[in-house]
């Protein structure tokens, strides 16, 4: 779709009709309601009106030249591959737009509880509805609070609200503060591996799917990044991982305190992405003793530097330690595939958090 009248004179035929071709295609792809975003410059896609509301405030007000792809307004979702990306200074927009978000979790749930006073005490129950819903609650909630001229809304959050940009470039690499990550397909033509991911996470542990009392606990899980995604909030990026995460019956602590992970048993689809900054670097090495097992190493960071290149790092050998953690009287490596084998089933946790 020509959308070259975007730059045009607002007084122009170019501009007139250009305005009268987006609303026409954002009309034919309404779905549930009669509003649609406004993609003015003062409203950025943040509020709903109707056609002759949103007409007038591009008239008046243009509309925002950044908003290149109309995903808002029913346009496919476009996704670019890159060969890499660089972040090394962290501008804390990522981090703090995270913690601005917390408060309104915490309202969420307080207002679920609310509309559901029957099933307040269900806790798989209330974190499954919490996930289904947040992400629209918030979008109106600050959206109210914007129309009450609320000025405790920062800009951070306003752009959190009003969703990512759907034109998403995906990577092959991507180097954060000297630590650089891969796809596994990245690393599968490589001597080097940069794809392991541990996350721990204070997460909901359910012993079995009839399980009616989960606890909330942390619980660690192991990955291999499969994509790399940039989200573009117009004023800040944040990456995010998805992954293949390993199910809890590929994975145990055998006699010597190692972890050892069985990377074809993958579980968790429903719940694959992870803010890349709540991750930290592991590496796989084929388990000698245990066909078809991989001992998890813990990684030292490794700073690249530009100037040297990364074909001269690629191939550095580095020390890796053992990556343990406490474990109960066991016996052998055939009974530990047993006991664990149906165990720590993870919930859908769409908001994770580190402590």
């Amino acid at each position: 779709m020509d959308k070259s009248w975007m730059h045009s004179d607002r007084r122009s035929k170019a501009y007139e009709f250009g305005v009268e071709a987006f609303l026409n295609f954002a009309v034919e792809n309404l779905l549930t309601t009669t509003h649609i975003r406004c993609p003015c410059v003062k409203c950025v896609n943040l509020k709903l009106f109707g056609v002759g509301i949103i007409r007038d405030h591009v008239y008046f007000n243009g509309i925002d030249q950044s908003y290149k792809n109309w995903t808002f307004h029913g346009e496919p979702w476009e996704a670019t591959t890159n060969a890499s990306r660089n972040v090394e200074e962290d501008d804390g927009h990522s981090r703090n737009a995270t913690e601005e978000v917390l408060p309104y979790i915490e309202q969420h749930m307080i207002h679920i509880k609310t509309a559901y006073p029957k099933l307040r005490k269900r806790t798989k129950w209330l974190q499954d509805k919490h996930n289904s819903t947040f992400i629209q609650w918030l979008r109106f909630k600050v959206q109210s609070e914007l129309e009450e001229d609320n000025h405790g809304v920062s800009e951070n959050l306003r752009w959190l609200a009003a969703g990512p940009n759907m034109a998403v470039p995906l990577y092959r690499s991507y180097l954060i503060k000297g630590i650089k990550f891969n796809i596994k397909a990245q690393d599968d033509v490589r001597t080097t591996q940069n794809s392991g991911v541990y996350l721990l996470a204070h997460t909901m542990q359910v012993a079995s799917a009839k399980d009616k009392n989960p606890i909330l606990s942390n619980m660690g899980f192991y990955g291999v990044i499969q994509e790399i995604w940039d989200l573009d909030y117009q004023k800040f990026t944040i990456p995010v991982f998805r992954c293949d995460w390993i199910d809890s019956s590929g994975l145990v602590v055998d006699e010597l305190r190692f972890t050892l992970v069985d990377l074809s048993k993958i579980g968790h689809r429903n719940d694959q992405f992870v803010l890349a900054s709540q991750v930290k670097q592991i590496f796989f090495v084929d388990d000698p003793m245990h066909r078809g097992w991989s001992v998890v190493l813990s990684m030292p960071n490794r700073e690249y530097n530009d100037v040297i290149g990364d074909e001269v790092l690629g191939d550095v050998i580095i020390e890796c330690e053992p990556f343990t953690r406490g474990m109960p009287n066991v016996d052998t490596f055939d009974e530990l595939v047993g006991e664990l084998g149906g165990q720590n089933i993870r919930g859908g946790c769409e908001d994770i958090w580190i402590e």
